[in-house]
């Protein structure tokens, strides 16, 4: 796996989980009679807008440069830190049923990783050749 990828695929899951997070944390920041779309103009929202903006178009990316079964078990950790900060750091009740679907969808996701990975052409060729 090229350094560039690798970069890319950290990049991915920090901008998803932080942009979940500040738009968390905006929201439940805003002013109480704000209501919903002036709860938008905040900066914390509109931070985490821009975040998950930018993890939409670097997931895009990601998948143009690895395989579904590479990017799909990677990037599901999102899914516990995702999570984990909403836990300690907003202080949501995080039940134990959610915890199992958490660990149920990581799970599946690293399913994926067992297939063998072949980017190219459907014939199975390499790309470029």
């Amino acid at each position: 796996m090229r350094p560039a990828t690798l970069l890319l695929t950290g990049a991915v899951v920090v901008s998803n989980v932080l942009g979940n997070f500040a738009l968390g944390w905006g929201m439940k920041h805003a002013p109480a009679g704000a209501g919903p779309v002036l709860s938008l103009l905040e900066p914390l929202v509109l931070l985490g807008i821009g975040l998950l903006i930018a993890w939409t178009l670097l997931r895009i990316k990601l998948l143009g440069l690895a395989d579904l079964s590479y990017v799909l078990p990677v990037t599901a950790v999102g899914y516990v830190l995702n999570a984990v900060m909403g836990a300690v750091f907003l202080h949501e009740h995080v039940s134990p049923e959610r915890w199992t679907g958490t660990l149920l969808i990581v799970a599946g996701a690293a399913l994926t990783s067992l297939t063998p990975h072949s980017t190219g052409t459907p014939n199975g060729t390499p790309s470029g050749e």
